[in-house]
Order: C-alpha cells, then structure tokens, then sequence
C-alpha cells in the first residue's frame, strides 16, 4: 500500500487550537480513529500515512473546519460523530435512519412506513394519520435526530396538545411544566431509546432538543428546526393554524395523529383532518396514512386496534 501525504494550510492564527481541541482532544481522537500521522508545522497541518488514512483524516477535518466555520467551536461529540460517520461498515438501504451512532441505525417494517420515512426526506411539511403502534411518532423523532445529527437543522422541538383526557391539569401537583410532563413523555421515551440517556440530557440542556406543550408555541418563529407535533388529532383549527405558522427557514414539520383517539369535545372539529383537507394539495406538503398493516409493537396490539375498530360487542348482542 503507497505511502501519502497531504497537507492542510490553516486560515487563521487560531485554527490549529480550534481543530485539534481543548488539550488535542480532538487530536488524539482523529489520529487513534484514523491512524494517519498528524504533524503542526509553522502554519500547515501535515498527513502521512496511507492512501486511505490521508484521506479519511483530511475529510475529517475538512467536516470538522465546516462545524467551527458555522458554530465557533467543535465539541468531542462532534468529532465522534464525524468519525463514526466516515467509519461505519453497518450496511445501508435507501430507507434507512442513520443516527450515526455506532451500528445504530432506525430500519422502518412497513411498505407505509418506507413510504412515510421517504415523505419526510422529500417534503417540508408533513401530516401522517395511523393507529397506535404504527411507528409514526418513533419514526418521525428518529428522522428529526437524523436531521440533527447530519446537521441539517440546528434544532429540534417536540411539541404536543395538552388536552385534558379525563383526568384535569389543576388538580396535579407541581408547576405548569410538571403538569404537562406525562403529555410529552412519550416523546422523550422515544429518543432515550434511540441515543444514550447522557446524551439526551446534554440536548436538553443546552436546548439543543425542546419539548413543549402547544401553547408554548404561540408568537414564535422557528427557523432551522426540525418540528415534531403529535397527538395532533387533539387540536383545534385555530390550534392548528397557529402551530403550522412557527415553520421559518430552513425547517421542517411533521405532524402526526390518530384520528380515532381524539380527546376533544364531540362538538369541535379535529385541526388535523380539517389541515389535511385545506394543505394537502400544497406542493412541499405530504400526507401519509399508516393502517394496521404498519403496527410494530406487541402483535396484540394490531388485534386490539381491530377489534375497536369493528362494531362492540354490546351492539352485536343488541341486534341478535
């Protein structure tokens, strides 16, 4: 295997420190990833080392330049995952959701959730109707990590309709926030499953990752943003139009929901069929319905879904 070598002249004093890290963390992380040898000379990086280690430590550094041009600064996490990134051998196929963490990869089961991963990547606005266990919600939050990670937008915010399902919000203890936590949960159960618990915190934190209840929306603009609305079936029209009203530039929104599970009162007409109805025309506007063929938990649950489904028992009983 030839010998190569490669230089990369820095742009400014400071590039160097930038690229190679706090005490050459970064350094030390592409250098034992890649394997090629790493040398400072005056005002130029140096590469030697194989044909293919120069040029995956080169492209490397190319993304990393491409992340301090943008951001100021390149975290560890960042570094890893333009590694692994560059490294991976798991096999992809077109439907794929890389999430570029080691051999972790989100494959949808289902011709409709093929269909719905692939109008997400195509379209910026998405509505998506489907019974529960049909993967809309998991699929939709692993697209948004995918957007995230190969920094297509900078941010994501999930956001649900806290709608009062029998149980009332003034009578649960703790703040607004604490009262509307069990309506966001399953968002964030969704993403623990995908990344590591620590990781997740770390987004959170730095608000990286937001999680809000609907009406947090109101009079904000979100630009670069991956935006997740579920349980959609429980918003009003007014609602709705509000919420569809935050995309800004560079941003994309998904919308999920389950029309047989709406919480509102039998007199108020759904947002989501009523926005389906008006936009679904729209060029840049898909809509995707998954069926009880698309349900990927316990096998019970698709019986579940299709036993509510089919006239109740009582009436049967009424009319024998």
């Amino acid at each position: 295997m030839s010998h190569a070598t490669a230089t990369i002249p820095l742009l400014h004093p400071d590039e160097a420190r930038l690229l190679f890290g706090p005490g050459d963390s970064h350094l030390r992380q592409i250098r034992e990833s890649l394997g090629a040898t790493i040398v400072l000379r005056g005002d130029t990086i140096v590469l030697e080392g194989t044909d293919e280690q120069v040029e995956s430590t080169s492209g490397a550094f190319k993304q990393l330049r491409e992340t301090i041009k943008r951001d100021g600064i390149a975290h560890d996490a960042v570094v890893r995952r333009i590694l692994e990134r560059g490294n991976s051998t798991v096999p992809v196929t077109a439907e794929s959701i890389d999430l570029f963490e080691k051999a972790k990869r989100i494959q949808p089961k289902s011709e409709g959730q093929k269909k719905y991963v692939d109008t997400i990547r195509k379209e910026d606005l998405i509505f998506c109707k489907g019974p529960a266990g049909c993967g809309k919600t998991y699929l939709a939050v692993a697209m948004a990590l995918n957007a995230l990670r190969s920094e297509k937008v900078r941010r994501i915010v999930l956001v649900r309709p806290a709608v009062e399902a029998g149980e009332k919000l003034g009578f649960l203890p703790g703040d607004m926030m604490a009262k509307v936590n069990p309506y966001l949960r399953p968002l964030v159960d969704a993403m623990n499953d995908m990344l590591n618990f620590e990781q997740v915190r770390l987004y959170m934190e730095n608000d990286v990752v937001e999680i809000a209840p609907l009406a947090f929306m109101r009079g904000r603009t979100l630009n670069d943003t991956f935006i997740i609305l579920d349980e959609a079936q429980n918003t009003t029209i007014t609602q709705m139009k509000m919420f569809l009203t935050r995309m800004g530039e560079g941003s994309k929104i998904v919308v999920t929901g389950d029309a047989t599970q709406s919480d509102l009162p039998g007199d108020v007409q759904s947002g989501l069929d009523d926005a389906i109805r008006r936009l679904g025309q729209i060029r840049g506007v898909g809509v995707v319905e998954l069926s009880g063929s698309d349900i990927v938990r316990h096998r019970l649950v698709r019986e579940i879904v299709q036993a509510y489904e089919e006239p109740s028992h009582s009436n049967r009983i009424s009319k024998s």
